[in-house]
């Protein structure tokens, strides 16, 4: 077993509720279920009976103009707070508001429902846009989500910025911000290679700051969340088929937690893989 210094966090982002914009933080609990507090909401599509999630966008995209934060500190043996949602209009409500159904239906134009934990067998829909190299093109298909959760695939998701730079480089018109890509953890390698470094790292152990241990399970493939208007960054369909064209539509990792503990910003970053 090789153990090497690959990087450290160079910032650490948490989503309350499913497909709205999060929150930054600067130390977190890691739980055997990712980030604590990450994706613990979601919003019922009442029509579908599935999950409302922007990889569907004709639906709800608008839902990336929305950002959620806690409204208390998070504290891993307490029941999880209320969160307090910012709206498109500029207004914004808590979780704990009894008309909560009736304002985000009415602000999304769909009647939604609040959703405080996941359902039996939750899933979303997922548009795959005419981008050659993606799985489908032009196509939905289905999600079905890991039992009690509403993540679509892992339980921590991490991208380093040298993969953010190399995308840039191949597109310079384009912004890729790492909020187009959603990360829990964005990585500051120790390598001044601009590449699609973690690619490297799959099948290894991610050691962070005193006791947290990632499995890195597999590379993270992209959508169409990523080419999509939010926080001030533009549409962009060419973000995903540069992602296509150069590295088979992969940027970033896919982990689960190994063991559990607090993580901050700057804390080193540890890779151990088999020789």
């Amino acid at each position: 077993m090789v153990r090497k210094l690959v990087g450290s966090i160079s910032s650490l982002w948490r989503y309350p509720v499913k497909s709205m914009l999060g929150e930054e933080l600067k130390i977190s609990e890691v739980t055997t279920r990712g980030l604590l507090g990450d994706r613990t909401y979601a919003l019922l599509d009442v029509e579908s009976g599935k999950i409302a999630s922007a990889k569907n966008p004709k639906r709800w995209s608008k839902l990336l103009e929305f950002q959620a934060t806690f409204a208390e500190t998070l504290h891993k043996d307490k029941p999880v707070p209320p969160v307090k949602i910012f709206l498109s209009s500029g207004n914004s409500i808590t979780s704990e508001a009894p008309d909560i159904n009736e304002i985000l239906s009415n602000s999304l134009g769909q009647e939604v429902k609040f959703l405080f934990a996941a359902p039996e067998a939750a899933s979303i829909d997922h548009y795959w846009p005419p981008v050659e190299g993606t799985a489908y093109q032009n196509a939905m298909t289905q999600i079905v989500m890991p039992p009690g959760t509403f993540f679509d695939a892992c339980s921590i998701h991490g991208i380093t910025t040298a993969t953010l730079a190399r995308l840039q480089e191949l597109y310079p018109e384009g912004q890729f911000k790492p909020c187009r890509f959603r990360p829990n953890l964005v990585i500051e390698p120790t390598s001044p290679e601009i590449k699609f470094l973690e690619d490297d790292w799959v099948g290894g152990i991610l050691a962070i700051g005193e006791a947290v241990r990632l499995s890195v399970d597999k590379p993270c493939p992209r959508c169409v969340v990523t080419t999509l208007a939010q926080a001030g960054l533009p549409e962009d369909r060419n973000i995903l088929l540069t992602t296509a064209r150069y590295n088979k539509v992969i940027a970033g990792i896919r982990t689960s937690v190994l063991q559990g503990g607090t993580i901050r910003c700057n804390d080193p970053i540890w890779l151990e893989k088999a020789a």
